[in-house]
């Protein structure tokens, strides 16, 4: 098992970084943008360089864009796929891609996740998943964002600080997710320690010691829902997981490692984007006083603040995509097997689509064509979801607490495909709120 996980980890993660940084010094901003953690913390200039360079650069390796008109056309071509079409690959590619799958314990970005395979498998997966994730179950779920953000809050107001991704940004998706998968409350906070570890697997280069604790933490997530959803089929709850575990469509099915692979992604990607998107919010509006102000002024505006955070700070700052034959993209060739990295927090700070891009602005009127969501197909079908959970959760924090601020110094994540905070210490302001009541010091 050692040596399988090493000749994994050498050709998902060895390979790949070796051959970026050999692209980045040879001066290519989107490797160096994505190699170069010295960058992370402010990317946007390096994004805006890229486009300076035109729609698309095509480097050794890869080819990069932060136009968001290029990477529109990309994600909503028929022409792209996020899976490597073996016949346009040589054989030790191909071989090297097989090696590299741990088809019963994939990763949220492996085969047969949605997020890494193409019709007709994607096609299928996604109206099976869409018969029980619709929008009106979405819908159903907003009483429950509410009562779980109060629950939350409540806990809060006996503290003076607070980490408030430990306290507030994590807790709630996670509880929501949790519910989604009928999984119980004692598993809550191994749901979390899962859900994050599955989220570095997206990560284009990890070290061996990260990879490794992913890949253990991945197979015991596995394994636990092959028990989970057994325990489900013989005795379904009212969850959405309940419901697919035992969903028949015209016959069709998914298989187990379907179904655990769809519990993955859930976990991993539904927890991360609205953590992100809470913790990213918070910061916004704490060094944006006037645009904090201005939501409180007009509480209409809540729903115009979360689509600005995800423009402005993107969850999600980067997908790929492969070109499944010889195509071309606004006039522009692209060759067969040709990879496109769309640098999405660039593409979403495109001033040719957003006017002073740079700008926190929560009455931006375009705000919603960003691509934080992606687009397409493969538009992430937790959308809906994630933004009814940031605004809900930051509409009710700000009103909890009117005097939160910074009680120390954020410290972000340290991965490149997804952009959040690892701690964000807060002070509540609890002094001046608790003092009517005779609470302060409890």
């Amino acid at each position: 098992m050692a040596r399988s996980t090493l000749l994994r980890w050498g050709i998902q993660s060895l390979g790949p970084g070796i051959a970026l940084k050999r692209s980045a010094r040879a001066g290519e901003i989107g490797p160096r943008v994505t190699m170069d953690r010295n960058l992370w913390n402010d990317p946007f200039p390096w994004y805006d360089a890229l486009r300076n360079q035109g729609p698309v650069f095509d480097g050794m390796i890869v080819s990069a864009t932060a136009s968001h008109a290029f990477a529109s056309e990309v994600l909503r071509s028929p022409d792209f796929g996020v899976g490597v079409r073996s016949e346009s690959l040589p054989w030790f590619v191909r071989l090297a891609f097989r090696l590299a799958l741990d088809e019963r314990h994939p990763g949220p970005g492996q085969p047969p996740s949605m997020l890494a395979v193409d019709p007709p498998q994607h096609t299928k997966y996604r109206r099976l998943v869409s018969k029980v994730f619709t929008a009106r179950a979405v819908a159903a779920l907003e009483a429950r964002v509410d009562e779980i953000a109060d629950e939350l809050l409540d806990q809060m107001e006996r503290r003076d600080t607070v980490d408030l991704v430990d306290a507030y940004a994590g807790p709630l998706p996670v509880r929501i997710i949790a519910e989604i998968l009928g999984v119980p409350e004692h598993m809550h906070k191994q749901l979390l320690d899962w859900g994050n570890a599955a989220s570095v697997t997206l990560d284009p280069a990890m070290s061996y010691p990260t990879f490794k604790r992913a890949t253990n933490a991945l197979r015991e997530m596995h394994m636990w829902l092959d028990h989970h959803l057994k325990s489900l089929r013989r005795n379904p709850g009212n969850d959405l997981m309940s419901q697919l575990a035992t969903l028949k469509d015209e016959g069709e099915t998914m298989t187990d490692v379907e179904l655990r692979a769809t519990a993955l992604l859930v976990t991993g990607a539904g927890f991360e984007t609205t953590v992100n998107l809470i913790g990213n919010g918070v910061m916004a509006l704490l060094t944006h006083p006037e645009q904090l102000e201005a939501v409180r002024n007009d509480p209409s505006l809540w729903d115009d603040a979360t689509e600005e955070v995800l423009r402005w700070d993107s969850p999600v700052q980067l997908t790929g995509r492969f070109a499944l034959h010889d195509t071309e993209v606004l006039g522009r060739p692209v060759p067969e097997g040709r990879i496109i990295t769309m640098m999405l927090g660039g593409c979403n700070r495109d001033p040719d689509v957003f006017a002073n891009p740079h700008e926190f602005d929560v009455r931006r009127e375009n705000a919603r064509d960003h691509l934080a969501f992606s687009a397409g197909i493969h538009f992430c079908l937790g959308a809906s979801l994630a933004r009814l959970e940031g605004t809900v959760g930051l509409r009710k924090l700000f009103d909890r607490f009117p005097d939160l601020a910074l009680a120390g110094r954020p410290e972000r994540r340290p991965l490149r495909v997804l952009r959040g905070y690892e701690h964000l210490p807060v002070s509540l302001g609890r002094d001046r709120e608790f003092a009517t009541s005779g609470q302060v010091g409890l």
